[in-house]
């Protein structure tokens, strides 16, 4: 369906408790998991801190450690599999939509292309107060990453065309 914009959240925009959405124009066309790869390849330190840090903290409320990205590429995934901590919940050339869950916050992030523009949507539900007090620094600090993680991509591209 050229020109479509399709968008996976966990629930109606009314009804999650965090939204957000990113986009760039890619230089040249990919899928969706060429521009996860690329965009997961290389965590860097401030990412591993960050990491790091989630983990230490939420691990005190039973939450488990997810240790961030591993940078290890995927040529295929199929609905079920594993991107780092994230399960594929569907997956075709232009979109991948991946969740978390846990007993304090339902987590997808959707990857999708139309027209050589790449969207990132994030979509959270809380379930506790856990839940709301961990996504008040998260998210806004997911907003920053992911607008970081595009323009990395964007440059990663323009540099290969070149």
């Amino acid at each position: 369906m050229k020109g479509s914009r399709a968008v996976h959240t966990l629930r109606e925009l009314s009804e999650l408790d965090y939204h957000d959405s990113r986009s760039i124009l890619l230089p040249v066309q990919i899928t969706a998991l060429e521009a996860w790869n690329l965009m997961t390849a290389e965590q860097g330190l401030l990412m591993q801190l960050a990491f790091r840090t989630r983990d230490a903290i939420s691990s005190l409320f039973g939450v488990k450690r997810i240790g961030g990205f591993s940078g290890t590429r995927k040529e295929t995934v199929q609905t079920g599999d594993y991107l780092d901590f994230f399960v594929v919940e569907h997956s075709a050339p232009q979109i991948l939509v991946l969740t978390e869950r846990d007993r304090h916050l339902d987590v997808m992030t959707c990857v999708s292309i139309a027209d050589r523009v790449l969207t990132i949507t994030s979509s959270v539900v809380t379930h506790n107060t856990f839940g709301r007090l961990y996504m008040l620094p998260v998210g806004p600090a997911h907003k920053l990453i992911v607008s970081r993680y595009l323009k990395r991509l964007k440059r990663k591209l323009e540099a290969k065309e070149s």
